[in-house]
């Protein structure tokens, strides 16, 4: 098992592709705190999968848009784990709108889960990583921050932002043991792509050269490979899985 003794939080994971990434990273061997903040029934779901494949898994219940209690999460995520050795920031929502229609209450909570969400549960965690001279930090942003989308600019800025704290952090924190990562996923079969009318969903796999959609356990796969010794030596990255979209 690649992460054999390892420990992980996963943001978001009670379903799409948070819930893909949890399940994976206990697959080979991690035992993970399943973060959610209202769709408990599902996040307690993805515990119990957790628990099958005889790994620990613990409720971690935190609005990542808060830090007092995204703090409070952490320090209940510690005090059962001991410590915290892989961090995926993968929460997000998106809230589209065209600009001319576009609110402040829109922008702001779009960027207070997608960028802010990702600067707390970094910040809350990444003392003991320093201290440990070890840690694994994934974040998932995706396809739009790297090329915008029409009624997204609240989402892509958001995106492209978590992007560039990647990168800036992987720079501050390669000399500690520590490696930073972002993974940017196209268009994968989730809640949110099944929502898009089918006209559209045909334009959309008519642009990707691979001719279908994602899968979220294919981003799940990555991710764990970023956090596993087999990529110990990638930082500062962001790997692109999108069928050929952004070529």
């Amino acid at each position: 098992m690649k992460l054999k003794d390892r420990t992980a939080l996963v943001t978001g994971a009670s379903r799409g592709i948070g819930r893909a990434i949890a399940l994976a990273l206990a697959e080979e061997g991690a035992d993970v705190a399943v973060n959610y903040v209202s769709s408990e029934a599902a996040a307690k779901d993805v515990v119990e999968q957790i628990q099958k494949v005889g790994r620990k898994a613990i409720l971690a219940r935190a609005d990542v848009s808060d830090y007092p209690d995204t703090f409070r999460m952490a320090q209940e995520t510690l005090k059962e784990f001991g410590h915290l050795d892989i961090l995926v920031n993968n929460a997000g929502i998106s809230s589209d709108k065209t600009f001319v229609k576009m609110d402040h209450a829109s922008w702001r909570r779009v960027l207070a889960i997608n960028l802010d969400g990702v600067f707390n549960c970094t910040k809350v965690f990444i003392d003991q990583m320093i201290k440990r001279s070890f840690g694994r930090v994934v974040n998932i942003t995706s396809i739009i921050g790297q090329i915008g989308n029409f009624g997204q600019a609240n989402y892509a800025a958001s995106k492209a932002g978590v992007m560039a704290f990647t990168k800036s952090l992987a720079k501050e924190l390669a000399g500690k043991g520590i490696t930073v990562n972002a993974v940017a996923p196209g268009f994968i079969e989730t809640e949110m792509v099944e929502a898009i009318p089918e006209k559209v969903r045909h334009r959309l796999l008519e642009q990707i050269p691979l001719k279908r959609f994602g899968r979220a356990e294919e981003v799940a796969r990555a991710v764990v490979y970023l956090v596993s010794s087999d990529g110990g030596y990638i930082t500062g990255a962001e790997l692109s899985m999108n069928g050929g979209l952004l070529m």
